[in-house]
C-alpha cells in the first residue's frame, strides 16, 4: 500500500469547499509546517501542516498556497508553490516535486517555484480586500515555539497593514470534521492495519515479554503493510503503569496475571487510527479482571450508541459517566453514601474514571472540531471508556474509531477483536 494513491479529486473538491466559504474579494494563504531541529546538524521526522495536506495532498516542506476566487487574473485563482529542486538536493535529501508532479498530485494548474513568491505574492495580494490567515487554535494545543504559520502572519501583517485580516480555522475546522467517503476509506484503511497489528500482538504477549517488544511488534506489521505509526505516542502499559493515562515509557515487563493496556493505532497516508485494547499477560482474566473488563465494555458499548446525528458531546460524556457509575457501584469500588456525599465538582466515579470518552479523529489524532455543535454525518469520533484502579493494579481503557451516519453509525474496527472470550480464544490458539 506504500504505493497507494489519493485520488487528486479530494483535495480539488476540499478547496471548492472552502473558498466558497471566503468574503468576496479574499485571499487565503495556508503554508508548510518548519522542519525541526534537534541536535546539531538533526532534523525530526516531518508531519506536514495536516490544512495543507488537507487541501493540497502535498506532504514537502517549504510548500505555500494561495487561494483567490475573485482574483483578476483567472490563473491565480489558486496558486501553489513548491520548493525548486536541483541534482544536488535529490542526491542528498531525495527527489522533490516537480512542477508537473505537483500538479498531477493536487490538481492545481499553476505551480510555481517558492524563490517566486514575494513577487508574486505582492501583486495577488494588492488586489484582495480581505486576507485569511491560517493558525493551530486546537484548544489543546500548547505553542511555546513560534511556528513558521506564526512568522509569516508578523510578515504579512507588518508589510500589509491595511488590509482586513481574517483567521481561517475557524471554516477550515468545521470542514475537515466532516470526512469525505475518500477520507472514510483511508480511515479504514488505518483500522485494517491497527488489526493486523493486534491480532500479531495477542499471539506475541506471554508472561517475560518486555513493553517495547510488544511496540515493536505492531510497528514491524503497521510498516509491513505500508503504513506507520499514527500521529502519537504508543502507550504500552502493564500491571499499575495502566493507571497512568499518558504512560509512554513501555519499559517494564509484562508479568503474569498482569494486565497489558495497549493504546496505539496505524496511520495510513497522514490519516489515523486510535486504538485500546486490554488484554491479560497470561492469555486468561481472572474473574475480578473479566468482571472490570465487561463493565467497561457496556458502557463502550452503550455509548457507541449514542454517537448518532445530533448528539452534543458534554452530554455523551454525561451518559458514560452516568453507567461508568452503575457499574462501579455493582463491582463494589462505589456505594451509594459515597455518592450522596461527593464533592459535585469531583463526583466519586472519577476517582477511577478521569477523561473524556470520545475525540474527533482524523489527520490529527486530536482532530479539528467543534464539541459544542451537533454531530453530523460524517464526522468520525473515539469512543474509550475505562476504569483504572490503582490500588488492584487494573487499568481498563477500550477504544473504537465511529463515523456518523445519517442514521446510526459505523464501527471502522468492527472486526478488531474485543469480547472478553474472543481476546483469551485466540491467545491461547497459539
Amino acid at each position: 500500500m506504500k504505493n497507494f494513491t489519493i485520488d487528486k479529486k479530494l483535495f480539488i473538491e476540499n478547496r471548492k469547499k472552502l473558498v466558497k466559504q471566503l468574503k468576496p474579494g479574499s485571499i487565503a494563504i495556508v503554508i508548510a509546517n518548519d522542519m525541526m531541529p534537534t541536535n546539531s546538524d538533526g532534523l525530526m521526522k516531518y508531519r506536514p501542516n495536516s490544512d495543507l495536506y488537507w487541501l493540497t495532498g502535498v506532504d514537502q516542506e517549504e510548500t505555500v498556497l494561495i487561494l483567490f476566487p475573485d482574483s483578476p487574473d483567472p490563473n491565480f485563482k489558486e496558486v501553489l508553490f513548491v520548493r525548486e529542486t536541483n541534482d544536488l538536493i535529490a542526491v542528498w535529501y531525495g527527489k522533490k516535486l516537480s512542477k508537473a508532479e505537483a500538479t498531477e498530485k493536487t490538481g492545481i494548474e499553476n505551480v510555481v517555484w517558492l524563490s517566486d513568491f514575494q513577487r508574486i505574492f505582492r501583486n495577488l495580494i494588492t488586489d484582495a480586500d480581505n486576507v485569511y490567515l491560517n493558525s493551530n487554535e486546537h484548544k489543546r494545543a500548547e505553542i511555546e515555539v513560534e511556528t513558521r504559520a506564526a512568522r509569516f502572519i508578523k510578515w504579512c501583517k507588518e508589510e500589509y497593514p491595511l488590509h482586513n485580516y481574517n483567521r481561517l480555522a475557524p471554516i477550515i475546522n468545521r470542514l475537515r470534521a466532516i470526512k469525505s467517503p475518500i477520507e472514510i476509506e483511508l480511515l479504514q484503511k488505518a483500522c485494517d492495519l491497527t488489526e493486523k497489528g493486534f491480532r500479531r500482538v495477542l499471539n506475541f504477549v506471554k508472561p517475560g515479554v518486555m513493553e517495547y517488544e510488544v511496540e515493536a511488534e505492531y510497528v514491524y506489521e503497521f510498516v509491513k503493510n505500508g503504513g506507520d505509526y499514527a500521529d502519537y505516542s504508543p502507550i504500552i502499559a502493564s500491571g499499575k503503569s495502566a493507571c497512568v493515562l499518558h504512560y509512554v515509557e513501555n519499559d517494564k515487563p509484562c508479568k503474569d496475571g498482569d494486565m497489558l493496556l495497549m493504546d496505539t493505532g496505524a496511520g495510513f497516508k497522514y490519516y489515523n487510527a486510535d486504538m485500546t485494547r486490554t488484554i491479560p499477560v497470561n492469555g486468561k482474566f481472572t474473574k475480578r479482571q473479566k468482571a472490570v473488563y465487561n463493565a467497561v465494555h457496556s458502557v463502550m458499548k452503550s455509548t457507541i450508541q449514542s454517537v448518532v446525528k445530533g448528539t452534543i458531546w458534554k452530554d455523551l460524556q454525561r451518559e458514560c459517566e452516568e453507567n461508568i457509575e452503575k457499574e462501579l457501584i455493582k463491582l463494589k469500588l462505589l456505594t451509594m453514601s459515597d455518592i450522596k456525599k461527593q464533592d459535585p465538582n469531583w463526583p466519586a466515579y472519577k476517582k477511577y474514571f478521569m477523561h473524556g470518552v470520545s475525540h474527533f479523529l482524523g489527520i490529527d489524532v486530536h482532530d479539528v472540531g467543534y464539541f459544542h455543535e451537533p454531530f453530523k454525518p460524517g464526522m468520525v469520533f473515539t469512543v474509550e471508556p475505562g476504569i483504572y484502579i490503582l490500588e488492584e493494579g487494573i487499568g481498563i481503557r477500550l477504544e473504537n474509531n465511529i463515523v456518523v451516519k445519517e442514521k446510526g453509525n459505523f464501527d471502522l474496527m468492527r472486526n478488531i477483536p474485543l469480547e472478553a472470550d474472543e481476546i483469551e480464544s485466540i491467545m491461547n490458539s497459539k
